[in-house]
């Protein structure tokens, strides 16, 4: 494992948390199994009481899921990761680990809906606390911590207006007032944005988009930068009980050997496909980390290597123009999700964010109008000319 923390992205992606096996086999094997026979009862007793390492039960540990959580650890340059049954899963064992009844979270409120929900919803029925500032103001975070704030959660760049939040600042916020700064990295990745080395404390992901990127899991996963915090989470997640499976896991496994190559394909494609949208006289703005109109691009540079796959952007004629888009659209299939070889567009005032209210989905500038386009692998002239084909009928 240290080895292979020593190599760059692309090698990594391909070989990391692959371990020897008694047939030889390159791809670590589908142990698709509930349940691992002791040798005898000494030895059961021994695994119980961690004298000796070992598998006893899926849910607590599994060598494919354990081989997919190590890739991903390694990829993020954290120290052990949780794969988790959804990308909710791994945010709600990430709060339940680190929050207690009394405890307040400061949030972005650009971020995925159903995290806003948890927040509102479960967690604050917990005790806990919650305020939703926008991330990429600075003073605004400050202003919303409070003597028993533990996390701030920043999704950047956020779901789904794409503002873009200042890690390295806000997690000298976080560290001042002793709590920990969690990162939600699903739109960047690890092979565009690394949040630990700007300070993060924990990283979370839905495992569903680019790290699988095939449209065919549903998974989440939470790193965690120090092996400290690592048996707290993981106790944590045993006991709520939201694992991923096996064979989920060997198809995450699978999809992270290709994920430098589709990212990059997707993200080149993504900045064409922006800058399209930019000058299009049925466009009224644009939101794209590559574009220099971002309000933040400066600082996607200092953070991020590369810009993406996601745009948002907004139609002159509002929602109805929206709808008529989506409708015929042919090449760009409309559908949530993201970050897959597709391109996927939707529209999250009515779907993704519907359940964060239209007061919140206002004050986090997620438009009526708003529309989500995720970039996928196709040939990029050929998503540009579905586009445009619609944009006429708009």
């Amino acid at each position: 494992m240290k080895e292979i923390r020593n190599k760059k992205f692309e090698t990594q992606a391909v070989h990391a948390g692959t371990k020897e096996n008694e047939h030889g086999a390159v791809v670590t094997p589908i142990y698709q199994t509930s349940t691992f026979k002791f040798r005898d009862v000494q030895h059961g007793a021994n695994l119980f009481s961690g004298v000796e390492e070992g598998y006893i039960y899926t849910r607590m540990r599994n060598p494919t899921v354990e081989a997919m959580e190590d890739a991903i650890a390694i990829l993020e340059g954290g120290a052990r990761a949780l794969g988790c049954g959804s990308g909710m899963a791994a945010v709600h064992t990430a709060f339940a680990a680190i929050l207690k009844c009394g405890d307040h979270v400061v949030c972005s409120e650009s971020v995925y809906g159903p995290t806003s929900t948890l927040l509102k919803t479960v967690m604050q029925g917990f005790g806990v606390d919650s305020t939703f500032v926008d991330t990429s103001n600075l003073e605004a975070v400050k202003k919303a911590v409070t003597p028993n704030t533990k996390v701030i959660y920043v999704e950047t760049p956020g779901n789904p207006t794409l503002v873009i939040s200042d890690l390295d600042a806000i997690s000298k916020i976080a560290h001042a007032n002793g709590a920990l700064l969690v990162v939600d990295n699903t739109f960047m990745g690890p092979a565009m944005q690394r949040p630990f080395e700007h300070g993060t404390d924990v990283i979370v992901h839905s495992l569903t988009k680019s790290l699988n990127g095939h449209a065919d899991v549903v998974g989440g996963v939470v790193v965690v930068k120090d092996e400290e915090m690592y048996p707290q989470f993981r106790k944590t997640l045993n006991q709520i009980g939201g694992v991923i499976d096996p064979f989920n896991s060997f198809l995450v496994h699978r999809g992270l050997k290709t994920l430098a190559l589709r990212v990059q394909r997707a993200s080149e494609s993504a900045m064409h496909v922006a800058r399209f949208l930019e000058q299009h006289p049925k466009v009224e703005w644009v939101r794209y980390p590559g574009l220099p109109s971002h309000p933040q691009y400066e600082i996607g540079l200092k953070q991020m290597s590369g810009h993406g796959a996601m745009i948002a952007f907004e139609l002159a004629g509002g929602l109805e123009s929206g709808i008529t888009l989506m409708n015929n659209m042919h090449l760009c299939q409309l559908a949530v999700s993201l970050g897959g070889v597709e391109s996927l567009i939707q529209h999250p005032a009515s779907m993704t964010h519907a359940s964060m209210g239209k007061e919140q989905r206002e004050q986090a500038a997620i438009t009526d109008g708003l529309v989500r386009l995720s970039v996928g692998i196709e040939d990029v002239d050929e998503i540009i000319a579905d586009l445009d084909a619609a944009l006429q009928l708009c």
